[in-house]
């Protein structure tokens, strides 16, 4: 099963995520995609790893998830993906905010023509970035809606889709 847990900034969606992993009694890896380019994200990384089970195994892939997905995917295993966001952030935009177009392209396409074909249990978390104002500039615009875009398309794709709000989990699909 794949599934898309989505949410705010600090909903509990990670938490979640991470409880339904160890619900699945299967062996777990945890996908990484965040770069720790300042103190503050250091922080939240190190948050994140505390919280997550020492047994697990965490693989850390900040730009070609779905190469890493075909590899470890299997029947035996459940995959936490966190987070989408982030990872699309690292494929549309360089260190130097620069558009990576062919990067964005070739990196999404590659991660939902896989999704039918992914084995065992996966789970993608992502923020849902689309419910604030719009942004004022234009970097920033093209990030939400190649979020939006995105999970629209992985929700398609997923076999359950999850709101999570204040710790509160809403199935959608």
């Amino acid at each position: 099963m794949v599934q898309l847990i989505l949410g705010g900034a600090r909903s509990g969606k990670s938490y979640y995520a991470e409880q339904l992993a160890v619900d699945s009694g299967k062996k777990c890896f945890y996908i990484a995609t965040a770069y720790a380019g300042d103190d503050e994200m250091r922080h939240r990384i190190i948050l994140h790893q505390q919280r997550r089970p020492k047994h697990w195994t965490t693989l850390e892939e900040s730009l070609y998830l779905a190469k890493i997905l075909q590899k470890t995917a299997q029947e035996e295993v459940c995959i936490v993906v966190d987070c989408l966001t982030l990872w699309l952030s690292n494929i549309l935009f360089n260190q130097q905010g620069e558009l990576q177009e062919t990067l964005f392209k070739q990196q999404t396409t590659a991660l939902l023509d896989l999704i039918k074909a992914l084995e065992g249990e996966v789970i993608f978390v992502s923020n849902e970035v689309g419910g604030g104002i719009i942004p004022m500039n234009a970097m920033s615009r093209r990030f939400v809606d190649e979020a939006g875009l995105l999970h629209q398309q992985l929700a398609q794709r997923c076999d359950q889709v999850v709101l999570v709000t204040a710790g509160l989990p809403q199935v959608l699909k």
